[in-house]
């Protein structure tokens, strides 16, 4: 365990580490689901990432994760094995430079969306071994405002006697916050809310329609939910991503006829779409995800996204608690983030990450281990 030291500036960490890789691996990290994950958009039977051992030449490793989830990343595991592999290669043939020369290099190699999620599990790797070899735990690398977060709990598309079932099991787990993925069947989808409700009369809901909906259902909804008292905190993603009038549409009307926000989750897949949110007002919120903007584009849009007034939610696709753990990292570090959605790993059937963040229902609790303070048997993935 190693004497946490908060405020490390991550620039000046970047601009003066002097980073030699000495081995890089991925392998396949596949892991069951409790059950199968349905959305608008996707059905998650099982995770199938990609893990990343980089051990640097003074003997500390990190340890990252791609996370896989097409069509929302542009990635399937074959490709991005393939992408691991180009890279990791290239790492151990570099010559030592500054951790900042070298996430430059990483970010040509794996330039934009389509090698979003290689790019982030090899940052997070990167980042995790630096943090390590200087004994910081990752929170206080990113700025050491918390060593804890609350994260909500996701209810996939279910029947309504299901979904009360898992609201109710979530209520006596101490989940206050539920997140509700819709987007298929409008009347299902009040049919759902309302036996949620009924489970866990205090809970405060999130809906998430992951594209599903045109702007014109997406407004209905939030008239019938506001007609019989379900207004949401949040309604994540109406439209889908490339719907920008309805996007900024069904956010004015959520924003001021009902009093929701509105996030943008797969319409901010860059910085560029961060800027077009924040200048024509389409989202009060932006859900930040690794798997979208890699680990350095995510702190970019954080950054556009605090000096411009918009709210920040942190998300995940299915990931083990090596990604999450990071992601968790992150955001109990600078501490800005209005909505947490990390609890993709409650929802496998198998744990492989050893060590790493505790867990107490939602509150997931950073120790002052050194980097992210969490591995993988390597040998026996």
């Amino acid at each position: 365990m190693a004497t946490p030291v908060t405020n490390i500036e991550f620039k000046n960490l970047k601009d003066t580490f002097i980073v030699h890789v000495q081995k890089a691996e991925g392998k396949e990290l596949n892991v069951p689901l409790i059950s199968p994950i349905n959305t608008a958009t996707v059905k998650v039977e099982k995770v199938r990432n990609v893990a990343i051992r980089i051990e640097l030449s003074n003997g500390c490793v990190g340890w990252g994760e791609v996370p896989i989830l097409p069509p929302i990343t542009a990635e399937d595991q074959p490709l991005a094995m393939a992408k691991v592999a180009e890279t990791c290669q290239f790492l151990k043939s570099s010559p030592a430079m500054t951790l900042a020369s070298l996430l430059g290099e990483i970010g040509r190699i794996l330039h934009g969306h389509a090698y979003a999620s290689v790019r982030a599990g090899v940052e997070m790797a990167l980042i995790d071994s630096v943090a390590y070899s200087i004994g910081v735990p990752l929170w206080g690398v990113f700025g050491g405002v918390s060593s804890t977060i609350t994260t909500d709990m996701t209810i996939p598309i279910v029947s309504s006697l299901e979904a009360a079932r898992l609201a109710s099991k979530y209520r006596k787990k101490g989940f206050q916050t539920l997140k509700l993925k819709v987007g298929k069947n409008l009347n299902g989808d009040i049919e759902v809310l309302q036996a949620v409700r009924a489970a866990h009369p205090e809970c405060i809901f999130i809906l998430d329609a992951n594209e599903g909906y045109t702007s014109a259902e997406a407004i209905q909804v939030l008239q019938t939910l506001h007609e019989i008292k379900l207004t949401p905190v949040l309604f994540e993603q109406p439209v889908h991503r490339d719907d920008w009038e309805g996007l900024g549409r069904v956010t004015h009307i959520a924003k001021e006829k009902y009093g929701v926000s509105v996030a943008a989750d797969e319409s901010c897949r860059s910085l560029a779409d961060a800027k077009k949110i924040v200048e024509r007002k389409l989202a009060d919120v932006i859900n930040i995800k690794l798997a979208k903007l890699g680990v350095l584009g995510a702190l970019e849009v954080i950054e556009l996204a605090r000096s411009s007034g918009l709210h920040l939610m942190i998300g995940g696709m299915v990931e083990s608690r090596l990604a999450m753990g990071f992601a968790g990292h992150l955001a109990a570090g600078l501490g800005c983030f209005k909505f947490i959605d990390l609890d993709a790993p409650l929802h496998l059937s198998q744990d492989p990450v050893v060590e790493g963040y505790e867990v107490s229902g939602p509150v997931y609790k950073f120790t002052n281990a050194r980097g992210s303070g969490a591995s993988l048997h390597w040998d026996n993935i």
